[in-house]
């Protein structure tokens, strides 16, 4: 009896240790500085993501490569790459994007929410999961998250008064090496959006407001030399973190830009030319750190008509959809269709239908390409997303991605404002349905 005691306490030493040696399925397993497991649970391998962060995915092989530390040195670790995740930088072609030669279809959903959670590894695969089912290659998500006190879960930058400072730690930066792993992982590519013209998750009024004082116009953002200063800093350390990561397929400048923004502060002097001279500086600024990614605005696509009874037409928001997708350094449009939101209830069919077609006609006429990134109603979704999306195919739109992705997660249903499409709806069905004949269409993968 002793020595079988003794043996059992052995085994369970060894498991102990071995428990404390492994990382689990979707834990990090290596990157810079880490000084964590560097061995996999069994039925995984560590698949390297980026210089800071290589993760442990089931069924992956292993193979062995090298990865500099912080010291200058060089250490090796066991990494793989599955056949899924992505390689390679996306481009464009007319109004086409490629991928190693051939069409590549942006088709997807966003996930604005994925990496601003505390959601683990685990929740963040079951996520991108859910989106890569539908048969998607791009998702869209915000990497900004301003603060002025530590919040307790993540954020990416905080600020002291006008001091700001970037939060490169495992609720910052390392979160976000996190996302892009769970993301190519599962296939898929992200368009990172780098701020926010609302106050949701702080925003362009941030930075006017801790650098210029509170109550400061919106629209000094894309005027005032120190903030401009202040967003390139933190567009600069953002972008050169993934200048070498495929798994990203563009940055956008904004999320919504326009002359207003969540407050009423204006300074009355915001114009369309405004915010256009602005993309142009900030798309060049990061073309010139980054010649791997895509660049584009992450705007609304409003056009400029003056007098059009429609106020999406009107010019009056700060936004010329023709003159922006014009900028050299932009490489494609984008637009979003919020038909309820914009006064046209009981007429989102066709107000969609003419949208998508008139920038269908601005994309030819510009050759390049052009992506309805956002758009979604709040009934009969099924019937006006079907019209919707046989016009997208009619009309030869470069892609969609739909507002917004839904998944259950460890906590429950992530957040739904009314748009939110989960799997084993109708809605989600037509989208899987929808990325098959977008590809087809195109003749892609």
């Amino acid at each position: 009896m002793q020595r079988l005691s003794r043996l059992l306490a052995l085994i369970s030493a060894l498991t102990v240790t071995y428990a404390q040696t492994t990382s689990p399925v979707f834990g990090q397993c290596g990157g810079e500085g880490w000084t964590g497991p560097t061995i996999c649970a069994a039925g995984s391998g560590c698949v390297f993501s980026n210089p800071f962060y290589s993760q442990c995915l089931p069924g992956a092989a292993t193979s062995t490569v090298s990865s500099a530390t912080g010291s200058g040195s060089s250490t090796s670790s066991t990494v793989s790459t599955p056949t899924a995740a992505p390689s390679g930088f996306v481009k464009t072609s007319g109004t086409h994007f490629t991928l190693n030669g051939k069409i590549f279809t942006p088709v997807g959903a966003n996930s604005y929410w994925v990496g601003l959670n505390n959601y683990d590894a685990a929740d963040m695969n079951t996520a991108f999961s859910n989106i890569a089912a539908t048969g998607a290659t791009v998702v869209r998500t915000w990497g900004f998250d301003e603060v002025t006190s530590n919040p307790g879960v993540a954020y990416y930058q905080i600020w002291d008064g006008p001091v700001p400072t970037i939060n490169t730690g495992s609720n910052g930066l390392e979160n976000f090496d996190n996302v892009v792993a769970a993301a190519k992982a599962h296939g898929l590519r992200l368009i990172v959006t780098l701020t926010n013209n609302w106050s949701d998750y702080g925003g362009m009024d941030v930075y006017v407001n801790q650098l210029l004082g509170n109550g400061s116009p919106h629209d000094w953002f894309y005027t005032n030399s120190t903030v401009i200063a202040a967003y390139k800093n933190y567009v600069k350390t953002f972008v050169t973190r993934y200048l070498n990561e495929p798994g990203i397929f563009a940055w956008e400048l904004a999320n919504e830009p326009r002359c207003t923004g969540s407050t009423s502060a204006t300074s009355g002097q915001c114009t369309n030319p405004t915010i256009t001279a602005w993309a142009e500086e900030l798309s060049a600024f990061i073309k010139s750190i980054d010649s791997n990614h895509l660049v584009a605005i992450g705007d609304e696509g409003f056009f400029n008509e003056p007098g059009n009874p429609i106020f999406v037409y009107q010019g009056t928001e700060g936004i010329d959809f023709n003159a922006n997708l014009a900028i050299s350094t932009l490489d494609f449009g984008t637009f979003h269709m919020y038909p309820d939101s914009w006064g046209e209830t009981g007429n989102e069919t066709d107000f969609g239908v003419g949208w998508i077609t008139d920038h269908a006609t601005s994309m030819k006429a510009a050759n390049k390409p052009v992506i309805v990134e956002e758009f979604g109603v709040l009934s009969d979704m099924v019937d006006v997303y079907t019209a919707w999306y046989d016009t997208i195919l009619s009309t030869g739109l470069t892609g969609d991605l739909i507002w917004q992705a839904g998944s259950d997660l460890t906590n429950g249903e992530t957040a739904n404002d009314g748009y939110a499409i989960y799997p084993g709806t109708a809605v989600y069905t037509l989208d899987t349905q929808h990325a098959a004949a977008l590809k087809a269409r195109d003749g892609s993968a």
